[in-house]
């Protein structure tokens, strides 16, 4: 198979391997990233061809879901040690929904909402939600925040429609499912701990899935230097990031922040695409 026209040169790669640790396990969307990221700064790479690019997102996810399980092997061993009936089912109904939209509708978003246009919408539409959750649930803690323990069915129900909902790109796993556990009445701490729990099943069985799909169709071979400084880079600062970041995210900070971020990016790819309508409408 030829190589694609556009594929990201090896600095390219790093970068926005290095870009996945934070942008994965923050709820600031790391597919909206991998996208905006070489669109805004102009590279060939945004203008490569789908299957391709989404090869090489594949391998980015890869990278930092490998890297997920293994700082959070301890606690993942410690849950699996302890799970009864009302855990399981709280499991499968968090991943039920993802697989289900995955399998029936992913091939239509990911052509109907991969633009930058509907990535901005994404990123504004998701902070506005996160934003009034985290607002609802902080008026009743610290006495009524809800433990990780006390998920439920429900819960986990919730938690799975909002990963299917991120499958829109800008969307964001994280920020979906951070919405969702705080809507649900869960302290800031135990909503990312129970995101992470159940987003991080959805990221590597869908690397897995994509990433076997990848290996019929064939890799370019000049591509595959790429894909393996990105994946590497991924898993790098993926590990990295969950490091350093681990106190603060399982402290659970107020959400604004991660929103003001989303609605200032989305900004920014709004005002890039009103001026490109304005230089074509020049023409």
């Amino acid at each position: 198979m030829p190589s694609a026209e556009g594929a990201p040169t090896l600095r390219q790669a790093v970068a926005l391997g290095l870009l996945q640790g934070p942008s994965e396990l923050l709820p600031i969307s790391s597919s909206a990233h991998t996208t905006l990221i070489p669109w805004l700064a102009g590279w060939p790479y945004a203008r490569l061809e789908g299957e391709r690019r989404k090869a090489f997102e594949v391998a980015l996810h890869a990278g930092a879901g490998a890297a997920l399980a293994i700082s959070m092997r301890r606690e993942l061993l410690h849950e699996a040690a302890r799970v009864d009936r009302r855990r399981a089912g709280v499991i499968a109904l968090s991943l039920a929904p993802p697989a289900l939209a995955g399998y029936v509708l992913g091939p239509a978003i990911e052509r109907r909402f991969g633009g930058p246009r509907s990535i901005a919408a994404g990123l504004a539409v998701g902070a506005v939600a996160m934003t009034l959750a985290d607002r609802a649930a902080a008026r009743h803690e610290p006495t009524a925040a809800r433990a990780q323990e006390d998920a439920r069915a429900r819960d986990g129900l919730a938690l799975g429609l909002a990963q299917a909902a991120a499958l829109i790109p800008g969307v964001s796993r994280n920020g979906a499912t951070l919405t969702a556990a705080r809507a649900r009445g869960f302290g800031r701490g135990d909503a990312q701990a129970l995101s992470w729990h159940a987003g991080l099943p959805v990221l590597l069985g869908a690397s897995m899935l994509k990433g076997a799909r990848m290996r019929r169709s064939g890799i370019p071979r000049c591509e595959r230097a790429a894909l393996a400084a990105g994946a590497s880079a991924a898993f790098l600062s993926t590990l990295t990031s969950a490091r350093l970041l681990q106190r603060l995210l399982r402290e659970g900070g107020a959400l604004w922040p991660y929103s003001l971020y989303r609605c200032l990016l989305a900004a920014l790819v709004v005002s890039r695409l009103r001026d490109q309508d304005t230089a074509n409408a020049d023409q």
